[in-house]
């Protein structure tokens, strides 16, 4: 059987479009990050097909260069998107290395005369750009769904089946007879064609739970500093002084609060008041361990539960906040902060109890003048 690669061009051309149309609509909907790159990467390979339809006639000369840049462009879109989905960017200039070099290489190599101008530079980009995607996916961390190991599987085969034809390019030439019989225009436009239909439902999936999870992470941070906002640190704080309790350990529990911070905001306004909460959310993130949970209590007071901590250990912990805040350039003078500090035994390990403690500990601080450290049943500077 013959493939007619005019008409599998056509009929992808059409299911990319109409892929495109869908996943747009749904990134309008949604704004997901990752339908975002797959809508991108289809109109580009959109785009890319239908220039090499233009094979043999006159416009060949930039039909074919600009063919290859573009599919090219689109499997690093979907590499970008891949990277999008661990919360990663994508450098400008490495995005558009891959397609500059197909670019270069094209119009290098009689692209009027010769159909397959750049075809080793086209070849070899496209197998890098869609095997960094295969990989992006694999490292990303298990969801419920489980389906972008689905898709990273799909993007691997895809990506080896470039390869092949990079190789096979490279030994026999685009007219040799293994080239033309299993790695031809045509063969490729019919695995591009099923590959393109399956990998999409599961990328509706995919797009769908990198929502939810945008969604939750909004839910349980604090929109300001980034830090867990109030309800999702109780929730987490009293799991983790549960787990205290059974496993006979003691924790510490720090209340911290913004010294003079309304004089800050009325003397230089909301937006001094905001850099300096996030200075000190930032001096936080930067000196507590990773088993801690620091969360925005409410206004310009800040909620840290230390596991495993005594007496000593938090009032280190708060004395690293206090310097690295002092050693942020802000410019503008921060205000101090007072702390106050309670610390339970596995015995009376209880997080309502702990943090009346620690507020009624705060309270002293600011009347003993602020800028201190106090303790439940002690006074230190």
């Amino acid at each position: 059987m013959v493939l007619d690669t005019v008409t599998l061009r056509v009929a992808l051309g059409v299911v990319t479009l109409t892929l495109f149309l869908l996943f747009y609509s749904s990134f309008r909907r949604t704004r997901s990050r990752y339908s975002g790159w797959w809508s991108l990467a289809l109109l580009f390979f959109l785009t890319g097909n239908l220039a090499l339809l233009l094979h043999g006639t006159p416009h060949q000369a930039w039909a074919n260069p600009a063919g290859n840049v573009l599919l090219v462009t689109g499997a690093f879109s979907v590499w970008a998107g891949s990277r999008s989905l661990r919360l990663l960017g994508t450098p400008r200039w490495l995005f558009l290395a891959g397609p500059a070099f197909t670019a270069v290489a094209s119009l290098l190599d009689s692209p009027a005369s010769n159909t397959w101008s750049g075809g080793l530079a086209y070849l070899g980009m496209m197998t890098v750009g869609i095997a960094l995607a295969s990989r992006e996916l694999w490292l990303l961390k298990p969801g419920a769904s489980q389906v972008h190991r689905t898709i990273a599987v799909a993007a691997g085969f895809m990506a080896a089946y470039y390869l092949c034809r990079w190789v096979v390019y490279l030994a026999d030439g685009p007219l040799g007879p293994v080239f033309r019989t299993y790695f031809n225009p045509a063969m490729t436009s019919l695995i591009t064609l099923v590959l393109l239909v399956s990998v999409s439902y599961s990328m509706t999936a995919l797009s769908n739970e990198q929502l939810i999870n945008g969604l939750s992470e909004r839910a349980t941070r604090d929109g300001l500093t980034g830090l867990l906002n109030r309800s999702a640190f109780m929730e987490l704080a009293t799991e983790e002084v549960y787990r205290l309790k059974a496993t006979g350990s003691a924790g510490a529990l720090i209340l911290a609060d913004l010294d003079h911070f309304k004089a800050l905001n009325d003397l230089h306004g909301h937006t001094a008041g905001d850099a300096a909460i996030k200075a000190f959310a930032s001096a936080c993130a930067a000196s507590v361990r990773s088993t801690d949970l620091v969360a925005r209590y409410g206004g310009e007071e800040f909620i840290i539960l230390l596991p495993g901590a005594n007496q000593e250990s938090a009032k280190i912990i708060a004395g690293a906040i206090s310097r690295k805040l002092m050693d942020t350039d802000t410019g503008l003078a921060l205000p101090t902060v007072s702390y106050g500090v309670a610390v339970s035994t596995s015995a009376h390990a209880d997080l309502a109890g702990m943090i009346s403690a620690a507020d009624a500990a705060l309270y002293e601080a600011k009347a003993l003048g602020r800028n201190r450290v106090v303790c439940v049943g002690s006074q230190s500077q």
